[in-house]
C-alpha cells in the first residue's frame, strides 16, 4: 500500500471517528433535556445535583482547548463538539440557579467560580509549555481526566456507600479466611464474644 493511499485511509478513518463522536456527544449533551422540563415544570431542582454541568462544562472547556490549534493541530471536530457543548452546558448551569434554593445556588456558583478559575490556570499553563508536542501530551491528559469525572459525576451519590459496600465485602472475605485457617490451626474461632 502507498503512503498517499494510506494518508487517506487514515483520514478518512480518523473523520468519520471524529463525525461518530460528534453525533453521540450531542446526543449526550441533549440527554439532560427531561430533567430540566421536570424541574422547570416543578419549579424547583428536587434533589437533583449541578455537580454533572460543572464537570461536563470543565470537560467540554478542556477538550475545546484541546482542539484549538495551539495545543493539537486538525482537530476542528473537537473543538466544533466540545463548543457546543459548553453552550449546552452554560444553559443547563443557568437554569439550575434560576430554580435551586439559595443554599445550591451559592454552592453551585461557587463550584462554578472554581472551574473557571481552574480552567483559567490550564489555559495559561500549558500555554508555558513550549513544546507542543509536550503541551499535547499535557492538555491530552486533562482532558481524559475531565471527561472520566464527568461520566463518574452522577455516580457521587452512591460513591461512598458502593466504597463502604467493597470495603465491607473485603473485611468478610478476610475474616471468613482467617477465621477458617484460625480454626484449622488452633480449633478456637478467631474472636471470641462476650456479651
Amino acid at each position: 500500500m502507498s503512503m498517499l493511499a494510506a494518508f487517506f485511509i487514515s483520514q478518512v478513518a480518523k473523520d468519520a471517528a471524529g463525525i461518530a463522536g460528534n453525533i453521540f456527544a450531542f446526543g449526550l449533551f441533549l440527554s439532560p433535556i427531561p430533567t430540566f422540563r421536570r424541574i422547570a415544570r416543578n419549579g424547583s431542582t428536587e434533589m437533583f445535583s449541578g455537580l454533572p454541568y460543572i464537570y461536563s462544562l470543565m470537560n467540554c472547556f478542556i477538550c475545546l482547548w484541546y482542539g484549538t490549534p495551539l495545543v493539537s493541530r486538525d482537530n476542528l471536530l473537537v473543538t466544533t463538539v466540545n463548543s457546543i457543548g459548553a453552550v449546552f452546558q452554560s444553559v443547563y448551569i443557568i437554569l439550575f440557579l434560576m430554580y435551586a434554593e439559595k443554599e445550591k445556588k451559592v454552592r453551585l456558583l461557587g463550584l462554578l467560580l472554581a472551574v473557571l478559575g481552574i480552567f483559567a490556570i490550564i489555559l495559561i499553563g500549558s500555554l508555558q509549555i513550549p513544546d507542543i508536542e509536550m503541551r499535547r501530551d499535557f492538555v491530552g491528559f486533562l482532558s481524559c481526566a475531565s471527561l472520566i469525572s464527568m461520566f463518574a459525576s452522577p455516580l457521587f451519590i452512591i460513591v461512598p456507600n458502593g466504597i463502604g459496600t467493597i470495603l465491607g465485602v473485603v473485611q468478610l472475605i478476610l475474616y471468613f479466611y482467617y477465621e477458617s485457617k484460625s480454626r484449622k490451626e488452633s480449633g478456637e474461632p478467631l474472636m471470641v464474644s462476650y456479651a
